[in-house]
């Protein structure tokens, strides 16, 4: 416990100190952030997406290995949750896209 403590010390101790070393006297190249942020915020949208999915996928499965006969109506609704799901997607990419200049 007291490692921890002084690990939490030292980590606040450094956050304290970043503004004192982000002040330059010459002129420097701004860092722009937004295309790294945007490639995040993507890489999340599409991971999560993916699990999102997969768990609907093998739902059906499971349901279609209990009942075969609800096939028809299983199948409709699996296809709309998969394409609202991949929609979430495409909607980041769109506000990404509007975003990135």
């Amino acid at each position: 416990m007291r490692k921890l403590q002084y690990v939490f010390m030292a980590l606040a101790a450094l956050c304290f100190a970043v503004p004192a070393f982000a002040q330059s006297g010459g002129a420097s190249a701004a860092v722009n952030l937004v295309p790294i942020g945007a490639g995040i915020g993507m890489a999340l949208a599409a991971g999560l997406c993916g699990l999102g999915q997969g768990k609907a996928t093998a739902s059906a499965c499971e349901a279609l290995a209990r009942n075969p006969g609800a096939r028809g109506g299983l199948m409709i609704f699996l296809i709309l949750g998969l394409a609202l799901i991949e929609s979430l997607t495409l909607f980041t990419l769109v506000i990404i896209l509007l975003k990135v200049k």
